[in-house]
């Protein structure tokens, strides 16, 4: 079966002040969104094949709630400064190549989707050390999503499309079977570090430039 990246969330302070120095960067921010009974709320920024996502609990009643409880988003987000890995990613199959997920997984079914739909999250949620895995049953690139769903995807620094996702992590040398799965889909890389960073890489990264968020971030963009 076949995979792509489809998007990556990091865990960051109420209302993510963090995404100023996105958008300083030359980065344009797209819409944000509530994800009502799960107690978050998120700011975004788009790119032909990807998003990135900047993510808080607004509502921790919520979050903690018994439907919400099995995802350990609260612990993850509490403690996204002091041992838990901050991100979570998501992957998306191959248009055509069906519903197969990459990783074993639990069916999750927030308050805000219709009950017919799912979120498959990776059998590792329990492991606070790695990221959240997840699959959605929506997943395609932002450049094909309809017209009412359209988001800006032109940045001023020029960026185009993800190319490259590397996680650095303290916790590189164990890993569970879901985030081995991942790794194996070759959608992500992985490496070890003494602190969690992701790296990502835009258009092939021929122009040899870089830019680093830390430490209000743990981001670098390379392109």
């Amino acid at each position: 079966m076949a995979f792509e990246f489809d998007h990556l969330f990091i865990w960051t302070d109420v209302g993510a002040y963090e995404a100023e120095r996105l958008v300083s960067f030359g980065l344009v921010e797209g819409t944000s969104n509530t994800h009502p009974g799960q107690g978050t709320t998120n700011r975004r920024f788009f790119f032909h094949n990807a998003m990135l996502e900047l993510l808080w609990i607004h509502d921790p009643e919520e979050a903690r709630s018994e439907l919400i409880r099995p995802t350990r988003l609260w612990e993850r987000w509490t403690h996204r400064n002091d041992g838990a890995c901050p991100f979570g990613i998501c992957l998306r199959p191959v248009i055509g190549s069906g519903d197969t997920i990459a990783f074993s997984s639990w069916a999750y079914r927030p308050p805000y989707l219709p009950k017919t739909m799912s979120i498959e999250v990776g059998k590792n949620s329990d492991v606070l050390t790695e990221p959240w895995l997840f699959q959605t049953p929506f997943g395609q690139r932002p450049d094909r999503y309809p017209v009412e769903e359209s988001q800006p995807l032109d940045h001023g620094i020029g960026l185009r499309e993800i190319t490259r996702v590397e996680l650095v992590s303290p916790a590189a040398n164990s890993l569970s079977p879901e985030l081995q799965a991942v790794v194996n889909t070759k959608q992500i890389k992985l490496r070890g570090g003494a602190e969690y960073c992701l790296e990502l890489g835009f258009d092939g990264e021929v122009q040899g430039k870089q830019v680093d968020f830390r430490p209000q971030l743990p981001l670098v963009m390379n392109w």
